[in-house]
């Protein structure tokens, strides 16, 4: 009777739950997800990436590696005629298309905007674990882990940083790049405008109470109103210092925080007690 034993055994364990398989056709149609996906797939993984990730403008990858890759404007036609059995998509997707993508039976995983480097970590490895590349997933988190520690200032000082991005648009608090900027020593200064969120700050509350730091893209004096507005209102500040900052290291998390940090870290240097 002892060779019915396994045999009982067996009988009552839990049914096998099927493993995921990794995708081997993904589509993303998020340019934050794009990030992360170029660093942690294999490209003959990816069918498209989103057509914000091609452009100069909207990019937080390297536009010679983005451009590299097939894109996508988005529409559920065209990511379907792609035939992937992975869609990422963002909280901005239409209901619509992610009830496409379900009839057509596509595996779809719809990410957030982190506001955390913690949440962004969460999500990279949810990415890298869907696309059968943990381990990839580790190491670019293990090198935002680097990039905070090499981010601590020498002092204690909080300096006031502004960030401008361009046309009256300033980076309020409560988001991921927010912690950057206090990581790397900085106090965020939308704060002292009483800007709580992404908005538009009047020029004229900079020129009363000019900050200690002022970013703003590189080439952003373009010779609009705005651009020129600005630079009159600081001109007689010689206290605030101004630096550029790419427009790409403000978008996303993952890889770009890397980058993002060692920027603040290096104009965080710049600025004596």
């Amino acid at each position: 009777m002892r060779w019915l034993l396994p045999l009982l055994l067996a009988g009552c364990a839990q049914p096998a739950v099927p493993v995921q398989q990794s995708a081997t056709r993904i589509v993303s149609t998020s340019p934050c997800v794009d990030a992360v996906l170029m660093a942690v797939a294999e490209p003959a993984q990816i069918r498209a990436i989103s057509h914000y990730s091609v452009r100069a403008g909207s990019t937080s990858s390297p536009l010679a590696l983005a451009r590299r890759f097939d894109s996508v404007s988005g529409t559920a036609e065209e990511v379907i005629a792609r035939k992937p059995d992975l869609v990422f998509a963002d909280s901005f997707t239409p209901a619509a298309s992610r009830t496409a993508y379900a009839r057509a039976g596509i595996r779809t995983i719809t990410v957030g905007v982190p506001a955390t480097i913690a949440e962004s970590k969460a999500q990279l490895m949810e990415i890298a674990t869907a696309v059968g590349a943990p381990e990839r997933g580790r190491a670019m988190a293990a090198r935002i882990d680097a990039a905070v520690a090499r981010a601590a200032p020498a002092d204690a000082t909080r300096p006031a940083l502004l960030i401008w991005h361009g046309g009256g648009l300033v980076s309020g608090t409560g988001t991921l790049l927010d912690e950057m900027i206090r990581i790397a020593g900085f106090r965020n200064a939308a704060a002292d405008y009483g800007v709580t969120q992404t908005t538009i700050l009047p020029l004229e509350q900079i020129a009363l109470h000019p900050p200690r730091i002022m970013l703003t893209p590189p080439g952003s004096d373009d010779g609009s109103r705005v651009e020129t507005l600005r630079r009159r209102a600081l001109a007689h500040s010689p206290n605030t210092l101004q630096a550029d900052f790419e427009p790409r290291l403000t978008f996303c998390g993952g890889p770009t925080i890397v980058a993002a940090l060692d920027r603040l870290a290096a104009i965080r240097r710049q600025v004596t007690p």
